[in-house]
C-alpha cells in the first residue's frame, strides 16, 4: 500500500550521480553553496559567483613579477612562438593583462568584449570597470601548448618613483581575482633585480591564501658567476622570508628561461635540472585541474561558512529602532573579538576567518539591519556539503585521475625538449638512459620530398670537417661524442634535446655525417634567432634518408 510513496522517498535519498567532477562541482555550488552565498551577500565581500566557465576552462598559469623580469619571454619559451599584443624590453613594456589562449585563428579581443563571452572565465572582471578593461585582453592563436593550458601575461610591477602613479583601477584587488581561479602562480624574479617594492610587496600579500599554487623562478641566473649566484640565492630567500612571513621556504626554481645561449655556463647543469622540475609541474596541470577546482571550491566553502556566522551574529546584536548608528560602530571595533566568539561558539579554525581589519573597511558601507539571521536549513546544506557531497566526488576523481594516468599532459613548444615530452629512443640528452631499437620510423622522413634540393649541401663540407675531427666510429657519432660538441654552443638542453631528435632522422642513437651537418645546420639557425619545426619539413630530411617513389618501407 502507498507503494508509490516509497519509492519517492527512497528515491530522495539516493546519491546524486554525476557525469565528471566539474559537472558534480558545478551542480553542488548551485545547489548548496550559491544560495548562502547570495543571502549573506559574501560576493560583496568576498569572490564574485563562479560561473559555469570556471568549472570548464583549461588549467591557467599565472605570471607575476617586476618589470623586465622576463614574464613574456617566459611565455614565448614555453610556446616558441610569439603571441598578438607581445612586447619585450628592458622598459615596462607590458602594460596590460594579457589572457594568451587557444584560438583557430590568431588575433586579439578587447577587455570590454571579453568580459560578455559567456564561454570565457573573464566575466565577473566586469566589477573592475573601464580603467581595467582598457588595460585587458585575450591573445589567441593555435599552439599546441595553449590546447592544455591558458597563460596570464600581467603587467611589470613597478619599482621607485613609478609606483606612486596610479593605474586607475586595484591591481592587487586584480590579482587576488586571478590567484583564486588559477592552478599555477610564477612569481618570477631577477638575479640583478631583488629589491621588493612597496608594490611588489602588495601583490604577493594578494596571493597570500594560495602558497600552495605558488612557484618562485630566480631568473636570467646564467648573468652571474657561481659565487654570486650563491649570495643571490640566499639574499632572495631572505627577501622572500620577510615578505611572506612564514617558517616555510619557498621553492625557488634557478635557471634562464629563454632559448638562448647561455652567458655564464658554470651551473649549466644545474638550470637543466630545474628547468625540468619546473616544466615537469606545469606538463602535470591538465591531470590535476578536477583535483585543484575541488580544493578551491571547499577553502570558498569554509570561507563562506564563516561568513554566513559573521554577517547573522552582526544582525542578532543590531537593535531593532534606536541607536543603529553607534551600535554599527560599537560593532565594527569589536569585530576582533566577535571573531573569537564565533571560533569558540562553532569551533571553527582562526585560519578560516578573513582578514578583520579588511572587513572592518567592508562593513562601513553597509547597512546591518538589512542583514539576514542564521538560517538552519542553509547551514545544514552546507555542511552536507563539506562532510558527505565532496566525500563521494573522491572515487570519480580517483578514477578520472586513472583513465589520464596514460595522457601526456601539456605537449608542444618546449615541453618537446623534456623528460616528459615525446622522447625519441636513443636521444643522448634524455635525463635517464633508455634501450635503441635501431628502428626506422616507418612513417617520418619526408617521403614525397625526395626530388627537393638539401638546403644544408651548401654547407656540408664545414660540418664534415667538424665531423671528422670528433673521431666517428664506423662513419657515425655516438650520442656522448655529439652531445659534447652540441654542448659547447651553450644553447638550453631542451633546445639541443630537440635538434637531436629531429636530426636523428633513423632514430638509431647515433649521427652519421649527414644527420650531424643537419644538426649543426639546426643550431646555426637557432642561434641565429629562428624557431625550430615540430617536424622535420621534406627540404630537411637528409637525401639518404629519403624513400624514393617504389621503394620498399
Amino acid at each position: 500500500m502507498f507503494s508509490w510513496s516509497t519509492k519517492d522517498g527512497k528515491r530522495k535519498k539516493d546519491p546524486e550521480l554525476f557525469q565528471t567532477v566539474s559537472d558534480g562541482l558545478r551542480r553542488l555550488y548551485r545547489n548548496k553553496l550559491f544560495p548562502l552565498e547570495d543571502t549573506y551577500r559574501f560576493h560583496d565581500f568576498h569572490s564574485p559567483a563562479l560561473e559555469d566557465a570556471d568549472f570548464d576552462n583549461k588549467p591557467m598559469v599565472l605570471l607575476v613579477g617586476q618589470y623586465s623580469t622576463g614574464k613574456t619571454t617566459f611565455i614565448r619559451h614555453l610556446m616558441e612562438q610569439d603571441f598578438p599584443g607581445m612586447r619585450i624590453g628592458p622598459e615596462p613594456t607590458t602594460d596590460s593583462f594579457i589572457a594568451v589562449m587557444h584560438g583557430e585563428q590568431e588575433g586579439v579581443v578587447p577587455g570590454n568584449a571579453l568580459v560578455v563571452d559567456p564561454k570565457k572565465p573573464f566575466r565577473k572582471l566586469n566589477a573592475f570597470g573601464n580603467a581595467f578593461l582598457n588595460r585587458f585582453m585575450c591573445a589567441q592563436m593555435p599552439n599546441p601548448v595553449l590546447e592544455s593550458i591558458s597563460i596570464i601575461d600581467t603587467p611589470g610591477i613597478l619599482s621607485g618613483e613609478k609606483q606612486r602613479i596610479s593605474r586607475g583601477y586595484d591591481f592587487a584587488a586584480v590579482l587576488e581575482w586571478f590567484a583564486e581561479r588559477v592552478d599555477r602562480i610564477i612569481l618570477l624574479f631577477d638575479a640583478h633585480k631583488l629589491e621588493i617594492s612597496d608594490e611588489f610587496s602588495e601583490a604577493i600579500g594578494a596571493l597570500r591564501g594560495n602558497e600552495d599554487k605558488l612557484r618562485v623562478v630566480l631568473n636570467k641566473a646564467d648573468m652571474v658567476g657561481t659565487q654570486q649566484l650563491m649570495r643571490v640565492y640566499g639574499a632572495l630567500m631572505w627577501s622572500l622570508g620577510k615578505v611572506f612571513g612564514t617558517p616555510e621556504v619557498v621553492r625557488v626554481y634557478i635557471g634562464s628561461f629563454w632559448a638562448e645561449p647561455l652567458l655564464v655556463a658554470d651551473n649549466r647543469r644545474l638550470f637543466e635540472l630545474e628547468e625540468e622540475d619546473l616544466f615537469s609541474d606545469i606538463q602535470n596541470l591538465p591531470r590535476n585541474a578536477a583535483l585543484r577546482k575541488l580544493n578551491d571550491l571547499v577553502k570558498r566553502a569554509r570561507l563562506v561558512k564563516v561568513h554566513a556566522h559573521i554577517i547573522s551574529y552582526l544582525k542578532q546584536e543590531m537593535p531593532s529602532v534606536f541607536r543603529k548608528d553607534n551600535k554599527k560602530k560599537n560593532l565594527i571595533y569589536q569585530l576582533p573579538v566577535i571573531f573569537s566568539k564565533i571560533q569558540l561558539q562553532h569551533h571553527i579554525s582562526p585560519g578560516d576567518f578573513p582578514d578583520c581589519s579588511k572587513m572592518q573597511e567592508q562593513l562601513l558601507a553597509h547597512d546591518f539591519s538589512k542583514f539576514k539571521p542564521l538560517k538552519p536549513a542553509l547551514m545544514a546544506a552546507l555542511d552536507e556539503f563539506l562532510t558527505s557531497d565532496i566525500a563521494k566526488l573522491m572515487p570519480l576523481l580517483r578514477q578520472e585521475e586513472l583513465e589520464g594516468g596514460g595522457q601526456p599532459g601539456v605537449q608542444g613548444g618546449a615541453f618537446l625538449g623534456t623528460r616528459g615530452g615525446p622522447f625519441i629512443e636513443g636521444d643522448p640528452f634524455a635525463p635517464m638512459d633508455v634501450e635503441e631499437d635501431g628502428e626506422e620510423d616507418e612513417e617520418g622522413s619526408g617521403s614525397g620530398g625526395c626530388n627537393l634540393d638539401w638546403v644544408v649541401t651548401k654547407d656540408k663540407p664545414k660540418y664534415d670537417e667538424i665531423f671528422y675531427n670528433l673521431a666517428p666510429s664506423e662513419g657515425k657519432l655516438s650520442g656522448t661524442k655529439a652531445k659534447g660538441w652540441m654542448v659547447g654552443t651553450k644553447l638550453p638542453n631542451s633546445v639541443l634535446g630537440r635538434i637531436w631528435k629531429l636530426s636523428d632522422v633513423d632514430r638509431d642513437g647515433y649521427l652519421d655525417d649527414e644527420e650531424f651537418a643537419l644538426a649543426s645546420h639546426l643550431i646555426e639557425a637557432k642561434l641565429d634567432g629562428h624557431g625550430l619545426p615540430p617536424e622535420l619539413p621534406p627540404h630537411l630530411v637528409p637525401p639518404s634518408k629519403r624513400r624514393h617513389k617504389g621503394s620498399d618501407a
